[in-house]
């Protein structure tokens, strides 16, 4: 565990556990790298080095005013890259990460990358609109800040139901990880709290995704209720060149923190790693 420094002078909290072919994590809004650890530990133990970070604003790392956006965050997630000397990389972004992921090789290129994997990720875009009639309407979104500006420790114990389908008949999502959602939740700034959000629902990452030229794994689950699998990884399928799309049915946005599909997930990244 560590901090790095960006040029903005932000100081970026990660964890780094193992050794091997690194496999660089970026975490959902509005968690932290500790969203991340199931799989950093799973990886790290099968001969990886695992690298998860906290995004700025997020969890350990500085609070920095300005920077809450998708070029930012993928120019923070570069530096750790660089600083840290990464190459041939994985890069594993969940939700909000996905977009830092696939900004990061918008903007900076593949020449450490071997393989992306984009879980429940926002890309290509979440907003409504004419040409994206299948996304978010910007109600919801309206009333995400609303709730963060409002009582966001309330919020933030409300959206862990729908995040992990705890608000679904027959679901089983125990107490403590709703609990652990709720304290990952807290560590956020309400300044990247709020300004995060305009970043995950309205960044473009049409152009980006259509840089990837490395193997892509594409996992969403098709009961996600924060990021609809048909406004988000179906597309992106279509646009990255020979992406795989890997569809969990009854899967949830948190997927990679409850079983069975924790366990289905991490066997499939560890496969998608090793192919």
């Amino acid at each position: 565990m560590g901090f790095i420094t960006t040029d903005d002078d932000t100081e970026l909290f990660y964890k780094d556990w193992g050794s091997g072919q690194p496999v660089v994590f970026s975490h959902g809004w509005p968690l932290n790298a500790d969203a991340w650890e199931d799989q950093v530990r799973f990886v790290a133990e099968n001969g990886y080095r695992a690298v998860a970070h906290d995004r700025r604003g997020h969890g350990r790392s500085g609070q920095a005013w300005n920077g809450h956006d998708m070029d930012t965050y993928a120019d923070d997630l570069a530096q750790v890259i660089e600083r840290l000397d990464l190459r041939d990389a994985v890069l594993v972004g969940h939700s909000t990460g996905g977009g830092e992921v696939a900004r990061y090789i918008g903007r900076h290129g593949t020449s450490r990358v071997a393989k992306a994997v984009l879980v429940g990720a926002v890309p290509p875009v979440m907003l409504k609109s004419d040409s994206n009639p299948e996304g978010t309407p910007m109600k919801a979104f309206d009333d995400i800040r609303a709730g963060v500006l409002g009582d966001r420790a309330q919020y933030w114990k409300d959206l862990a139901f729908p995040f992990y389908g705890a608000n679904r008949p027959g679901s089983d999502v125990s107490q403590g990880i709703r609990e652990a959602f709720w304290l990952w939740s807290m560590q956020i700034g309400l300044k990247a709290a709020y300004d995060c959000v305009k970043a995950f629902s309205e960044t473009d990452f049409t152009e980006d995704l259509k840089r990837f030229d490395v193997p892509t794994l594409i996992v969403h689950g098709d009961a996600d209720q924060i990021v609809p699998i048909d406004a988000a990884g179906r597309k992106s399928a279509e646009i990255i060149r020979d992406a795989t799309l890997k569809v969990y049915s009854g899967a949830p946005h948190g997927l990679a923190n409850i079983n069975p599909y924790k366990d289905q997930f991490n066997e499939d990244l560890l496969a998608f790693m090793r192919s």
